[in-house]
């Protein structure tokens, strides 16, 4: 029987590998295949195997990472998204990455017209000027994921609304106080950053240039009652609405506010009774 037991993976068919590779992770692949060999290797750069870019397993495998917050985790995370952007040749659909830079989002943006899924999430350093070329290049966007990122502002959710109509999913999640203060203890790096915004105004650029939204979420937003009447009328579609950890929503605010939302499906709420007026 000797070695025939096992089968010769090296001599399985590129297509039969290709298949084998595609379930995997973007991680799992860079960690495991693309180690072999270099015939491995170069299929693992395979645009087909590019379409997606998604580093969310990655990251919350290793949650509350001090390292991240530096320019040299960056400049990883800007090399990691332009290899792929490469290696798609021009097809890439899904981003999700964390702490990536204008520079890499740019690249991006000249690569990548049929992108439909943007999930850039605590991203410091990333402002308007890439979040306007994204706007115009990548005008199929269905999803956009902007959590903790605090420079993209309402000025960059007008930008990408106007531009990208097809738009249905949109992040605006914001970080725990709590989180912040950590932040502040252990890394230098944050110091010179600002984590302030103003939920309402976020609430009245989305009202206004973003109003087809099926799913909307506002984590730890500061919008006020007042704003979410105007927020739900001006986006009837939705049928999910996040608002846990809205410090300044009431619970008849929510209730009045929601009432106009015919077509909601889910709702997750602050935790009234842990707040203190």
């Amino acid at each position: 029987m000797g070695s025939r037991v096992h089968p010769e993976w090296t001599e399985l068919p590129p297509e039969c590998l290709l298949g084998i590779f595609s379930r995997l992770t973007m991680g799992q692949r860079r960690n495991g295949p693309m180690l072999v060999c270099k015939t491995w290797t170069n299929l693992c750069q395979d645009p087909s195997l590019n379409t997606i870019l998604d580093l969310e397993a990655e990251f919350l495998s290793s949650p509350n990472c001090i390292y991240w917050w530096s320019p040299e985790f960056e400049e990883k995370v800007n090399s990691t998204i332009q290899s792929v952007v490469d290696q798609s040749e021009g097809g890439l659909k899904e981003i999700r990455v964390r702490h990536c830079t204008n520079q890499s989002l740019s690249y991006v943006a000249e690569r990548c017209p049929n992108l439909e899924v943007l999930g850039v999430t605590y991203s410091p350093k990333v402002t308007v000027e890439s979040m306007r070329k994204i706007a115009s290049s990548c005008t199929k966007l269905t999803e956009l994921d902007i959590s903790c990122s605090y420079l993209i502002s309402g000025e960059c959710i007008e930008i990408v609304g106007t531009n990208c109509k097809n738009i249905h999913t949109l992040k605006r999640n914001l970080m725990q106080t709590s989180e912040i203060l950590r932040l502040f203890m252990h890394c230098t790096y944050v110091h010179g950053l600002c984590f302030e915004t103003s939920g309402n105004i976020d609430v009245f650029a989305i009202r206004n240039y973003m109003s087809q939204l099926k799913h909307l979420e506002l984590r730890f937003s500061t919008v006020t009652d007042k704003a979410l009447p105007f927020l739900c009328k001006g986006c009837p579609n939705l049928e999910y609405l996040d608002l846990v950890g809205c410090r300044y929503l009431t619970s008849d605010g929510v209730t009045n506010g929601i009432s106009s939302l015919k077509n909601l499906k889910e709702i997750k709420k602050p935790e009234f009774t842990a707040l203190l007026h």
